[in-house]
């Protein structure tokens, strides 16, 4: 199920964990998880206005643990490093 969240310049984000919507089967989460890590996830942003997506590693339950400040930050700082 896809989050979203607005940042600063009133863009909504809409985040969703890489392969989920193919179907309920645990291999789509396994080709999610970050390979040599056990708990962290490939998420993919799609900003509105269909700019660039971003994708970001974030930790297992990422949809309820990380709070909005926290998901606007793990994508500043990855549009910052590319």
């Amino acid at each position: 199920m896809p989050r979203e969240v607005t940042d600063a310049d009133g863009i909504t984000w809409s985040c969703v964990q890489a392969y989920a919507g193919l179907s309920d089967n645990p291999e789509n989460r396994e080709a999610a998880q970050v390979k040599g890590a056990s708990d962290a996830y490939w998420v993919v942003c799609t900003p509105d206005g269909g700019a660039q997506s971003v994708r970001i590693q974030l930790e297992g339950d990422w949809e309820k643990s990380y709070s909005d400040e926290n998901l606007l930050e793990a994508l500043k700082v990855e549009q910052q490093s590319a």
